[in-house]
């Protein structure tokens, strides 16, 4: 509905003919091509750091820890903000071992979570303190957040760096409290691993909010470099707070966007289209690789389990 309202109307004749002509733009192109190279770091990344937490579950070469991750963007495009990824993954582990490997792969998504946060909470403080305009105007709606999000941020971090915890935790949820033998799992963790697997969060974060700033400057976003770096630390803040499925999340990232960007005098044009460009490349093309590599799968996994 908000999206609607920015490009209905004349202004939205505008801002279409605003977006067609920067997608047509030759300079787009290599820049394009440039993000989707990333692209693969990004989910080698990720790839690279469930291989890590699968190491106390089972030996798992890269190529299929690859796969594994790609065909998991398929689930998770169709969960609540992309929550059935390990669904998809654990289909690549021996049958035997597929629980115990989605507690391992929940570490890796509190991972990410905490840093994403983390992030974007001392982003916000930062775009507070210079000064530079917000989607709203009352300052107890910054307090409130901030605050929000520091509260998560240690909940999420008290669990991730303390897996028996974690697991005590898990096991007295009644839907899980049957599976608490495979929960044994997330005590076999070293703090170690759990810091590597924090970094390599912390990289895949780099990744991807770089490819953000690159599409938003490519599709020509005039705002200096450091308030767009800080900027999308809160886009990202705010729409991981936001439950999403399907292309409800290209709805709310975009919404978001233009909330934050907006007021800053970035174009919404050039906003959306970075948006879309982002998720096209990073989600959407993943998913529909990942969705021919499950069907594929499944009778691989089959023999795998025989």
């Amino acid at each position: 509905a908000f999206l609607y309202t920015r490009f209905s109307g004349s202004k939205g004749i505008e801002a279409r003919s605003a977006m067609h002509s920067i997608w047509q733009s030759a300079e787009s192109w290599p820049m394009l091509w440039a993000v989707f190279l990333m692209m693969l770091l990004n989910w080698f990344l990720e790839s690279y750091k469930w291989r890590m937490l699968m190491v106390p579950v089972e030996s798992i070469p890269p190529w299929r820890a690859f796969l594994a991750t790609i065909a998991g963007t398929s689930v998770g495009l169709v969960t609540i903000n992309r929550t059935g990824e390990l669904l998809g993954r654990i289909l690549f582990l021996s049958p035997g071992n597929r629980i115990r490997g989605a507690f391992s792969t929940a570490l890796g998504s509190i991972a990410q979570f905490v840093v994403t946060l983390f992030v974007g909470g001392v982003g916000l403080i930062l775009l507070i303190n210079i000064g530079l305009p917000l989607a709203w105007n009352s300052p107890w709606m910054s307090r409130v957040l901030v605050t929000l999000t520091a509260l998560t941020v240690a909940a999420a971090l008290t669990l991730y760096l303390s897996p028996g915890l974690f697991r005590q935790v898990l096991v007295h949820l009644p839907f899980l409290r049957r599976l608490e033998r495979a929960s044994v799992v997330l005590d076999q963790h070293t703090p170690r691993e759990l810091h590597v697997v924090l970094l390599l969060s912390m990289a895949r974060y780099a990744v991807f909010g770089s490819q953000f700033i690159w599409l938003l400057v490519g599709f020509g976003v005039e705002l200096p470099v450091a308030s767009l770096a800080i900027a999308i630390t809160v886009v990202y803040l705010i729409a991981t707070l936001v439950p999403t499925v399907m292309l409800t999340e290209l709805g709310v990232r975009g919404t978001v966007a233009v909330s934050v960007l907006g007021p800053m005098g970035a174009a919404d044009p050039a906003v959306l289209l970075a948006v879309t460009s982002l998720w096209a490349i990073n989600v959407a093309l993943p998913a529909c690789v990942g969705s021919v590599i499950l069907l594929l799968a499944r009778v691989r996994t089959n023999s795998f389990g025989q």
